[in-house]
């Protein structure tokens, strides 16, 4: 999936950055200045969104380029204060290509009440994302982030960050915004179920069923 990344022009990845950073302020999922996107542009090189900028009104010129180690290689601009949780993913999954960090204010507000999003209330919660869990609290822009964050990166493509927002990734920087729009769709989901004072969790039989119907579905689209 790298290879596939390295043979796409720089200009092409800034130009996403900028679209689906203006599509996640659009949502309110990034107010203000908030949240941050990131791309790899090869092996050893990253294009990340810079610091206190509104991601509605990035251009492609306002990009920052660094190294997995965090050094800043390339951009006018700082690059974010939380690249340490970008730099934990793309160290520890090779596979991941993309990374977004925002507070979609649902979910955000599940992880301000100290809740994961584990209860299995849909059958799009099993067939997406699983389980999402909620990492301990961790001071914005330290290494503590990335440490909140190790335990559960291997096992999971989004997890909630205790009092603070979310972390998504994947394959491409659609395949990320997608999986952090289904983390919002999941944690409203789980509201309102509550809220009706009815939630039902699905059974072991139909977790089941579902997990099959998943890997069907990966084998069928590969």
């Amino acid at each position: 999936m790298i290879e596939e990344c390295i043979g796409r022009p720089e200009v092409e990845l800034r130009r996403e950055l900028v679209q689906f950073g203006r599509w996640l302020s659009r949502l309110g999922f990034m107010p203000g200045t908030s949240g941050n996107l990131s791309v790899r542009l090869d092996q050893e090189r990253l294009l990340v969104t810079p610091t206190g900028m509104s991601k509605y009104l990035m251009r492609a010129a306002d990009m920052v380029i660094v190294d997995l180690e965090g050094r800043q290689l390339a951009g006018s601009r700082k690059v974010t204060s939380e690249l340490s949780m970008h730099l934990a993913v793309y160290q520890m999954r090779a596979d991941v290509e993309a990374v977004v960090h925002s507070h979609p204010p649902i979910a955000t507000a599940f992880a301000c009440a100290g809740r994961a999003l584990d209860e299995m209330l849909c059958q799009e919660a099993v067939m997406t994302l699983g389980s999402v869990p909620l990492a301990q609290y961790a001071t914005t822009g330290t290494d503590e982030v990335a440490a909140s964050l190790r335990p559960f990166i291997p096992h999971h493509t989004a997890i909630l960050m205790a009092n603070h927002g979310a972390v998504a990734y994947g394959p491409t920087l659609l395949d990320a915004f997608l999986k952090m729009e289904t983390v919002e769709h999941l944690a409203h989901i789980r509201l309102v179920a509550h809220q009706l004072g009815s939630a039902q969790t699905l059974n072991d039989t139909q977790l089941e069923d579902l997990f099959r119907a998943k890997q069907k579905y990966i084998r069928n689209a590969t």
